[in-house]
């Protein structure tokens, strides 16, 4: 059962509300209403796709939010077999928002990492609400390299709001340990597949996402800043920002999947069940799953040589410019 509904979504709660009450209203009781559940039903199906097929980036912001929406523990149990997690940085702690460990999938052996927000108040505390330390990216650092000394590919799933700005994260080298991320994954010597599962945010994204095959979920997004940082910046004068400031940051950014694709900044839209990810995790995690597989078949393909030189090319073509006249 969905727990929480977006502002979006209201049309769709008022119906599903109706036809809990006419299922709890015919439960034990000699009434036959399932031809008017079905009918409602088919309604919600419809107003759902509606709904979802035209989304603007903001409300897709929204949903890669969503309470609901699985995290990295969420899919790892569904798309992993034996997986064993590992602890530790080696340095100083066991950051809870990065996990990561040994596992199959589909069974060839990986190393999976990811960022993990956290349900409840107090594991949302506990997990730092998704936004790692800088112990956290060296946890993750050196479960790469332990990675590439057993020649395992690595799989990342992104979904933080970004890198906690603490001063207790700077004096230890948040900047740094990012970098240093970027650096080491962009060298190293064995294949890296990432997956956006829901906010890709700034550098604390960036720092689990320098890979060879970067995908993203339907309606997850991707961006150097959060709209609402965005809008803080460019429009916040004496008055409070509102949702069309961050509206319009939202489309500016360019930060859906659909964008980042037409960018070619990813690789692959991996689909999500009509009105999102949690309406059916498993299936999502099918997806995840398939798509993950193949990437690292094809990988697996390439000597270590190759497999750098596409690596550093991939990256090499994202952006571009265009030459202005003299004014």
């Amino acid at each position: 059962m969905i727990r929480s509904y977006l502002e979006f979504e209201k049309p769709i709660e008022d119906l599903e509300t109706k036809i809990e009450e006419l299922k709890r209203l015919s439960d034990g009781q000699d009434i036959n209403l399932g031809g008017e559940v079905k009918k409602l039903e088919k309604k919600v199906r419809d107003m759902r796709t509606d709904i979802f097929s035209k989304l603007t980036p903001w409300q897709k912001t929204l949903l890669a939010r969503h309470p609901d929406r699985p995290y990295t523990l969420d899919y790892i149990p569904l798309i992993t077999e034996e997986f064993i997690e590992l602890h530790g940085d080696r340095r100083f702690a066991d950051d809870k928002a990065v996990v990561g460990g040994l596992a199959r999938i589909k069974g060839r052996p990986v190393v999976v990492i990811g960022q993990q927000k956290g349900r409840g108040t107090k594991e949302r505390i506990r997990r730092n609400f998704g936004q790692p330390h800088p112990e956290g990216y060296r946890k993750a650092l050196r479960l790469m390299e332990l990675a590439e000394r057993f020649k395992r590919p690595v799989v990342t799933f992104v979904d933080t709001q970004g890198a906690f700005p603490g001063l207790g994260a700077e004096e230890r080298g948040q900047a740094e340990a990012i970098a240093m991320n970027l650096m080491r994954m962009s060298r190293l010597g064995t294949p890296i597949i990432s997956v956006v599962i829901g906010e890709g945010g700034s550098g604390g994204a960036l720092a689990l996402s320098v890979a060879d095959r970067l995908y993203m979920l339907e309606h997850a997004v991707y961006s150097v800043i959060s709209p609402e940082g965005c809008a803080a910046i460019l429009w916040r004068k004496n008055g409070e920002l509102g949702q069309e400031d961050f509206s319009k940051a939202a489309d500016a950014l360019k930060l859906t999947a659909q964008d980042l694709l037409k960018f070619r900044i990813i690789d692959e839209i991996i689909p999500e069940p009509v009105g999102g990810a949690h309406r059916d995790v498993e299936q999502t995690a099918r997806n995840i799953a398939d798509t993950v597989a193949a990437a690292i078949e094809e990988l697996g393909q390439k000597n270590t040589g190759k497999l750098l030189d596409d690596r550093y090319k991939r990256l090499r073509k994202i952006g571009g410019f265009a030459a202005g006249s003299p004014q």
